[in-house]
């Protein structure tokens, strides 16, 4: 995939491990069958080449027209279906594809896959099949919960298998309880791990900062930014693509943590701070994404700060915030930071990469970066000129970030 930069030559954007995939979709009966169908058009929309297998108990709840026209892709559900110069059955499903996705994965086809039987396409694909395995479990709680299923799972994780889900909610029974089909972005994510878990920085693990904190003036009231945390999420999931393991640690957003990534919650700088220094122990890089407050309240009010007439405006002194990028240090970590900057763009941002020792600095605009979708950025580095990114939404902008970091990641460890 390729973008204009700012002089109009190409941009190289990596991919999404979804994109290009091949991806063999296993639908097996049960009324979450219906939610396959959106899974498929998102595969499909995330430039997956989908083969969707329809069990016979699946297709008492959907019809192969459903995926075909969603996927403009001939649906197999027949063992014996004839082969031709294109296809041949299960021995090309199963030879071409990248991964083997089963969702909704019912009792019935867990038990099946562990036992190894090949009745049914979807057995034969199985067992024919070199490529990863990813159950997305669908059923009411106490099928769930039998030891029977419990042991079937056990098995296939054992085998290599991975799993997404299932949650708790409302079954189809009108019981609340374990067993409801994961959301499809939450499959999708799971989908990307577990193609990507190969990629050049597995065996790396990266602790990425996001979003903003809040420093309390008093118990509702508190000292914020309007960072949204969409680029440290983003720069989480396409550290995820590439197989790397992710500590995020993040600030109040309303965003879901990707697939993955071991999230750990904060709300203050002191927080943030103390999830940082204990990440980083084992870690290979730290991206500091967060937009961190640079102060904070010295005293905050113990009750709420009221408007009463006749009452003074409160005087409210500040104190300054640890600065966690630059406070952090050990032999071998790679740091990068983030320069949001309202002025002196570029020299703003190798002042701070000198001050703080950073392999990278990552520079944009602050307002036209801050809870936007999208951001123009420069890289400033200490091997060479600033580089000028283009404008570009901000899951591309992260995954060029961490390419480099990879980069950097290779250039230390031959530097050792």
């Amino acid at each position: 995939m390729e973008s204009e930069d700012v002089t109009g030559g190409p941009v190289h954007l990596p991919r999404s491990p979804l994109d290009g995939a091949r991806i063999v979709l296993g639908v097996s009966g049960g009324i979450a069958a219906y939610k396959a169908a959106d899974l498929a058009s998102r595969l499909v929309q995330a430039g997956g080449m989908v083969d969707v297998v329809l069990t016979r108990g699946a297709e008492a709840f959907v019809t192969p027209l459903t995926f075909q026209a969603l996927t403009r892709r001939r649906v197999h559900h027949d063992v014996f279906e004839p082969w031709d110069e294109s296809s041949a059955g299960h021995i090309s499903l199963a030879r071409d594809a990248d991964i083997l996705l089963v969702a909704p994965a019912s009792a019935n086809t867990i038990a099946r896959l562990a036992l190894g039987l090949a009745d049914d396409l979807l057995g034969t694909v199985a067992l024919s099949t070199v490529a990863p395995l990813l159950l997305a479990p669908a059923m009411e709680h106490g099928m769930l919960h039998h030891p029977a299923t419990q042991g079937n799972l056990a098995t296939l994780l054992g085998r290599g298998a991975s799993q997404v889900g299932p949650e708790s909610g409302r079954l189809a029974s009108g019981a609340v309880g374990d067993g409801r089909l994961a959301p499809t972005e939450a499959i999708l994510g799971a989908a990307r791990a577990v193609l990507g878990r190969n990629g050049p920085l597995a065996g790396r693990r990266l602790v990425i900062t996001a979003g903003g904190t809040r420093e309390p003036l008093d118990p509702v009231r508190y000292l914020g930014n309007r960072s949204s945390g969409t680029m440290g999420f983003a720069l989480t999931q396409a550290a995820l693509d590439r197989g790397a393991e992710v500590t995020l640690v993040a600030g109040p957003t309303s965003l879901t943590p990707p697939w993955g990534a071991r999230f750990v919650p904060v709300e203050t700088a002191a927080e943030m701070e103390a999830a940082v220094r204990s990440a980083v122990e084992d870690a290979d890089a730290l991206v500091m994404a967060a937009a961190v407050a640079d102060f904070r309240p010295e005293r905050p009010s113990a009750r709420k700060l009221k408007k009463s007439p006749g009452t003074a405006v409160p005087e409210i002194s500040l104190a300054r915030t640890p600065d966690i990028l630059a406070g952090v240090s050990r032999p071998g970590l790679v740091k990068v930071g983030f320069a949001a900057e309202t002025e002196d763009l570029v020299a703003n941002a190798a002042s701070k990469l000198a001050a703080k020792g950073l392999q990278l600095v990552v520079a944009n605009d602050a307002v036209e970066t801050i809870d936007r979708p999208d951001s123009a950025a420069t890289l400033v580095s200490p091997d060479g000129p600033p580089e000028s990114l283009p404008r570009l939404p901000k899951p591309a902008l992260a995954a060029l970030v961490v390419e480099h970091l990879g980069h950097l990641l290779k250039k230390n460890a031959a530097s050792r």
